[in-house]
């Protein structure tokens, strides 16, 4: 796969709720930042981050997709339906850093206000 159909496989399995899709793209060595929060290291962390995401459904739409060499930018509106009941929708963007078909590198950025009103 190209690193943009990567990403957009990452985004489906997101969608799908694929978790198990979602962690294989990732390397075991990756670094998930969810910009306004703490840094996550290593592929272990991160699925359990995602994994304890607790959301109903999910529905990531990418409005542009950029890339260069290896790496991926995406502009995307990130829906959540909530186990609490909860809907979330936040404007992401994302830069994904890809090797051998894995991402070594995510950077999600977003308003973490945004995230936390509409949890409230």
């Amino acid at each position: 796969m190209t690193p943009t159909e990567t990403v957009e496989t990452f985004i489906e399995a997101w969608n799908q709720m694929d978790w198990d899709k979602v962690v294989g793209l990732l390397d075991e060595a990756v670094v998930y930042h969810n910009i306004p929060m703490e840094k996550l290291e290593g592929r272990a962390a991160a699925e359990s981050f995602i994994r304890g995401m607790q959301a109903n459904a999910v529905d990531w739409i990418t409005l542009n997709i950029a890339a260069s060499g290896n790496i991926v930018l995406t502009e995307r509106i990130d829906n959540f339906d909530m186990k609490s009941g909860n809907k979330v929708s936040i404007p992401v963007m994302g830069t994904f850093e890809i090797k051998d078909g894995k991402i070594i590198a995510w950077r999600d950025y977003f308003d973490l206000n945004t995230f936390v009103s509409q949890m409230s």
